[in-house]
């Protein structure tokens, strides 16, 4: 190895473990690895800022707008709204009516916005008929990546690895050219859902027969007033007869928490109870005399006599308090409403909150009035808000139509003219036909142009850009070529199936630790370069790196729908690796076996 390998390896490791870590966003992380890489030399400006002219990068921030404008139409409401079952249906059939339709869209759309929309849906319609959230928010997030990988724009993945082909002097993907295998792991990514999925992820297994109720139970931490009139009463069984719209979970006292299910016990001034009711009641607890909500405890009168409505709220990477107490940020004062609650890591968290370090990702249950909604809905500062128990419902139907047609010519019109170019000059691709979009959903107000920046992930683009200065690093230094004679060193007794099962499975585990777009980006030079060692055509790797650096399934951290799905479905770690694990298996086997069927080496 030169000196520039290994300045380059030592670079990226660090690289690495500042995205494992979360030290920043992978942004910034990757723009500071192409600083150190030009200041070393390795790089020069034209090669670090190539990325930022990229046509495949520029195309997915009008992917973004697009995905915006169906957003905001509420066209997937509606189509929510019309594919959740009313009736009791078996758990294979459920995922079958509630995914394939989500898998579909997203195979068209940017999968974030499509989460965004669709988890707190989900969530609300799974809680009402009874059925665990749990059993459908990561299943959720997989059906997005399924049908993301199925075609050019579904995935930013796919693009990332377009773009770098064409840099590197080839022809790049057709729009449904990856579909080919996509397809065939999406098949066999339902099948392993269908079959395990009621076994393998969290919350009570679902049985064959069960009955659509419409009841939710949701928890309020209460605090019983000196003086009170529940003061004295007994609960017995978890039930008292001045609460009887509510069961009563537990009883915190003294530092002690007492569980209400068998026995009897009597209510203390000072005892925080812990009660399980609908999330409608909440303005009936409100009315009862003698207790108050625990988080209202320390704000005053004139907040207490609005009419307060319970809101969820995921903080996105923008929220300004992440990484302080909630205590310290006054959520109060910002945003004109109080945490009740944090949902993090599939652990509810409602005493101490104010202590709480804000992170992104936690799922805010917040007491607050309509005018939240309307002042931060849209704003990028959260990933979700929405009512507990309510959908919305669709707005603007004529504008939703014409979202769609406009949706519908961009897909058509980038697949049917590909090959053509206006006036002997620009292409019909689908840059072209997705910049048409953007401009006609624009003048039609489908999306508002006074906010149209909002809806760009500007993080995700500029990972994107800056991944192609980190790809050329690894090339003009010859790290690629060193890894990759090492990864041929030890499949090559295999071939070049071996080889190409060794950089998906290196680009696998890249996603699964660090991001999407930055996996594929480590793993294009080397793929190149072991395929022109070997003397095979590049492209079947190039493929597998995009499937690979698709299938994030075992980790929240490496795609970011899995995250988004962590915190409205409480999940935990161990969650993902126990579903998502085998699934990565079952991706890389189906990618190994077809991609040299449909591209030859």
């Amino acid at each position: 190895m030169t000196v520039d390998a290994y300045l380059v390896s030592a670079v990226i490791i660090l690289m690495v473990i500042a995205l494992f870590k979360e030290l920043f966003r992978p942004g910034l992380i990757l723009f500071s690895g192409i600083f150190l890489f030009m200041a070393l030399g390795i790089i020069d400006v034209q090669e670090a800022l190539a990325g930022f002219s990229n046509k495949g990068m520029i195309t997915i921030a009008i992917l973004f707008l697009v995905s915006e404008g169906i957003r905001q139409t509420g066209a997937l409401n509606y189509l929510a709204k019309v594919m959740l079952p009313k009736k009791a249906l078996p758990v294979p059939i459920l995922y079958l009516k509630t995914l394939i339709p989500v898998s579909g869209l997203s195979a068209f759309l940017n999968n974030t916005p499509v989460v965004i929309i669709f988890a707190p849906i989900f969530k609300k319609w799974a809680e009402k008929v009874n059925l665990p959230a749990s059993k459908f928010l990561i299943p959720l997030s997989y059906a997005t990546i399924f049908g993301g990988v199925c075609t050019l724009f579904g995935t930013s993945t796919n693009l990332v690895v377009h773009g770098l082909m064409l840099d590197a002097g080839f022809k790049g993907f057709g729009i449904f050219e990856l579909g080919k295998v996509g397809g065939l792991i999406a098949i066999a990514g339902f099948i392993y859902l269908i079959v395990f999925g009621n076994w393998l992820l969290p919350g009570k297994k679902v049985p064959k027969t069960y009955s659509f109720t419409n009841f939710r139970e949701y928890y309020f931490d209460v605090l019983v007033k000196p003086g009170g009139p529940l003061i004295g009463e007994m609960i017995e069984k978890r039930k008292n007869l001045k609460l009887k719209d509510f069961l009563v979970s537990s009883i915190h006292r003294n530092g002690q928490i007492i569980k209400t299910t068998r026995g009897r016990y009597i209510i203390e001034e000072g005892d925080h109870l812990i009660l399980a009711g609908k999330s409608e009641t909440i303005e009936i607890l409100l009315e009862i005399d003698g207790l108050e909500l625990a988080c209202l405890s320390k704000v005053s009168d004139s907040f207490r006599r609005q009419h307060l409505k319970q809101i969820e709220a995921v903080i996105s990477p923008r929220f300004p308090g992440i990484g302080r107490k909630i205590g310290e940020f006054d959520f109060l004062s910002h945003y004109g409403g109080i945490v009740m609650a944090v949902h993090r890591n599939g652990e509810r968290i409602s005493s101490n909150v104010d202590e709480l370090v804000l992170k992104e990702g936690d799922n805010l249950i917040l007491l607050t009035t309509e005018k939240f909604l309307n002042d931060w809905g849209d704003s990028r500062v959260f990933y979700t808000t929405s009512y507990l128990g309510d959908i919305s419902k669709p707005e603007k139907k004529d504008k939703m139509w014409m979202s769609l047609i406009i949706l519908m010519g961009m897909v058509i019109g980038t697949t049917a003219f590909q090959n053509y170019r206006i006036f002997g000059k620009a292409p019909l691709d689908m840059f072209f036909f997705a910049a048409m979009a953007t401009v006609l959903m624009v003048w039609t107000k489908i999306i508002p142009a006074q906010k149209y920046t909002k809806a760009i992930s500007w993080d995700v683009i500029i990972t994107i850009a800056c991944a192609f200065g980190i790809s050329k690093a690894l090339n003009n230094s010859g790290a690629a070529d060193v890894v990759a004679s090492f990864t041929i060193n030890i499949f090559k007794r295999y071939g070049p199936y071996g080889v190409i099962a060794g950089i998906y499975l290196i680009t696998m585990i890249f996603t699964e630790v660090i991001t999407n777009n930055a996996a594929a980006a480590l793993s294009f030079p080397i793929a190149y370069s072991a395929a022109q060692q070997l003397g095979v055509d590049p492209k079947p790797f190039f493929v597998a790196i995009a499937m690979a650096a698709s299938a994030s399934f075992s980790t929240p951290i490496g795609y970011q729908t899995n995250l988004i799905v962590q915190s409205i479905g409480n999940y935990r770690f161990a969650d993902y690796l126990r579903i998502g694990l085998p699934l990565n298996f079952i991706s890389m086997a189906v990618s190994i076996i077809f991609i040299p069927y449909f591209w030859e080496f």
